[in-house]
Formats: C-alpha cells, structure tokens, sequence
C-alpha cells in the first residue's frame, strides 16, 4: 500500500510540473489516504505483535 502512495505522490508531481492541477490535487489527495491507511496498518500490527510477544514470553 505504501508503494501505491509513492506512486501516486510522483504522478501528482509530475501532473504539477506539467500544469494538470486537477490531475496533482486528485493523486495527492489518494496519496495522502494511502499513505495514512498504511500508518495505520503499521500501528495496529506492532500492538498485536507487543501484545502477542508478550504472551508468548509469559511476560
């Protein structure tokens, strides 16, 4: 997921450069949604891997 946000950043910067506003605000608005989904993701899989290390070591 967060290669898609990359990808869309780069095409919202590359639409810029080139004059496509509509273009640039519409990618960097999906790559900034990715980009936050993917933190997320990332929070939520560290908690359940704390919590389920934790269990596992009886600690």
């Amino acid at each position: 997921m967060l290669k898609w946000a990359l990808i869309f950043a780069v095409v919202a910067v590359v639409a810029g450069l080139l004059g496509f506003g509509g273009i640039a605000g519409a990618a960097a608005g999906i790559a900034k949604f990715l980009f936050i989904i993917a933190v997320i993701g990332f929070l939520i899989f560290l908690a359940v891997g704390v919590f389920a290390g934790r269990k596992l070591t009886g600690r």
